[in-house]
């Protein structure tokens, strides 16, 4: 770390959700390395536990779409003292039906984690990030809230909600100062999204098959990591990152075997 950065990080402190697994586990890896303090936010208390471990991280437990366990969450980083800066990672896909055919617990999993998650957290935590006077809200969104493709509607939805949760936030808090940005990946690889999606290995391979360098949750966990690094008054509205064989959601390469 070069001391110019040293001293852009200096005192910095985020709470990163979905840090059990993926893009948020990443995410942590990359800002804990940086210097930062993190607080990483997940159900599964035995992966955080190897993480704060690994990383020094502090491990925090909760469910962000429980009231009682946000309320925690919020009560712990204060004592802690406090934070600059939210990073919700937390979110999921369940199911590629396609609308005729939806399932409506999938529908409202997708909207409660996605949605109502990023809402009651971030609800939680802007007290802390007006104080700060320098604070920054991250959503990870997706390029599936940004064009809607078949067998995507449920997710598309949940994500189209956050895209615009995001840009409404950005208009409500700049006057406090908070930068607001969006990171939407398209195609990314990791060990879970796509298997809890579609709820079978085999189906899930297929996703990422005959793909070549699909994005990594390292990737855009480098994203995420330079957006909020950056100095305060740049404000990276909104990132859209696929791998160069996915030119848009409708149209992926695959090379054949």
């Amino acid at each position: 770390m070069t001391e110019d950065s040293r001293k852009a990080t200096a005192q910095k402190a985020a709470v990163v959700t979905g840090a059990s697994t993926g893009i948020g586990e990443a995410t942590v890896r990359a800002l804990a390395a940086e210097g930062w303090t993190v607080f990483a936010v997940a159900r599964r208390a035995e992966r955080l536990e190897v993480l704060e471990a690994e990383t020094g991280a502090v491990a925090i437990p909760a469910d962000i779409t429980e009231d009682d366990d946000v309320a925690r969450l919020l009560a712990s980083v204060t004592a802690a003292g406090g934070v600059d800066t939210l990073i919700n990672i937390a979110g999921g896909a369940r199911g590629a039906d396609q609308l005729g055919d939806a399932n409506t617990g999938d529908w409202e999993w997708m909207y409660r984690v996605n949605v109502l998650g990023t809402m009651k957290i971030t609800r939680a935590f802007l007290p802390m990030l007006r104080a700060t006077g320098e604070g920054t809200v991250l959503n990870l969104t997706s390029t599936a809230g940004l064009a809607a493709y078949e067998g995507g509607a449920g997710y598309n939805a949940a994500k189209f909600a956050q895209h615009a949760m995001t840009g409404a936030l950005r208009l409500e808090e700049a006057e406090n100062n908070i930068r607001v940005i969006e990171v939407a990946p398209g195609l990314v690889h990791t060990e879970e999204f796509a298997l809890n999606r579609l709820g079978d290995q085999q189906a899930a391979a297929k996703v990422y098959q005959g793909v070549e360098k699909p994005l990594t949750a390292q990737d855009v966990a480098d994203v995420v990591r330079y957006a909020v690094t950056v100095p305060h008054h740049v404000n990276l509205d909104q990132i859209v990152m696929r791998p160069v064989a996915q030119a848009a959601n409708h149209k992926l390469i695959r090379k054949q075997a």
